[in-house]
């Protein structure tokens, strides 16, 4: 089981970090809403949060709680640009479909 972090994703966490002064990593997850049912969760994480699986990729820590790891196992989470558009973009293989306004998916 992992959850990854392309080298551009890393690289957006470290600096941003690094501009916001503490945190030690990012924390993933997945909630319950949407017409697909889940969307997913991303925030900062100022502590280890007790109990989640923690990887590390670039340098750069993800903490996953141990609810949303099978719906989100073996994601990677990307930093793309397109166009005038940036954002964090996540490539999870158990992803099955997803709603029209891209805002929850379905596994």
């Amino acid at each position: 089981m992992a959850v990854t972090l392309s080298e551009r994703a890393a690289t957006h966490v470290s600096n941003y970090l690094a501009k916001r002064g503490k945190g030690v990593g990012i924390r993933l997850g997945v909630r319950t809403t949407g017409c697909s049912g889940m969307a997913y969760k991303l925030e900062f994480a100022d502590a280890t949060p007790e109990g989640d699986e923690q990887f590390e990729s670039f340098g750069v820590k993800v903490f996953v709680d141990p609810k949303s790891l099978p719906y989100i196992d073996g994601t990677e989470l990307d930093y793309a640009r397109e166009g005038l558009n940036e954002g964090f973009k996540f490539n999870n293989p158990n992803e099955r479909d997803r709603c029209g306004c891209g805002e929850s998916f379905r596994v």
